[in-house]
């Protein structure tokens, strides 16, 4: 039942949650740049190339039966995925960096504070206190026990 306990607290906890809804917009994100690149990058490239698609594109062959490269190393592949990256790269700088960037700027211009989580040690604190303030009478959280001085 402990481990059940412990797996619940792990994928109930803030961190992954978020991590998760990261990877689902990434995914959808990907499909959209990939989309861009295959129906509108590869095929201008390809048509500088002289052939179809990136595919097919400057193939160094290998191995060719009656005139034709059955293993080569296709260069248009790779130019391909580089290309991909570099655009997904691009797209993520100036669509999400950098605005991110200006505004957090913004923020700190105008003076308004930074939100700040509690450190690990403040928070571990607190809940001490909480428990012990439970176990000593049952006072609220947040308030000092009865005859603690506090």
């Amino acid at each position: 039942m402990k481990l059940v306990t412990g797996f619940r607290d792990f994928v109930l906890r803030g961190n992954v949650i978020d991590l998760a809804v990261a990877v689902v917009i990434g995914t959808a994100f990907t499909a959209v740049v990939t989309s861009i690149v295959q129906g509108l990058i590869n095929p201008l490239i390809a048509a500088v190339g002289g052939g179809p698609n990136l595919e097919n594109t400057w193939v160094i062959p290998l191995r060719e039966v009656a005139g034709v490269p059955v293993v080569g190393i296709r260069v248009g592949s790779i130019v391909g995925a580089v290309l991909n990256f570099l655009i997904v790269a691009a797209v993520v700088y100036f669509l999400v960096v950098t605005p991110l960037n200006r505004l957090l700027a913004l923020r700190k211009q105008h003076g308004a504070p930074e939100p700040k989580a509690p450190s690990e040690e403040v928070r571990l604190l607190t809940e001490i206190r909480d428990l012990l303030a439970e176990r000593e009478g049952g006072s609220r959280p947040g308030t000092a026990a009865p005859g603690s001085g506090g």
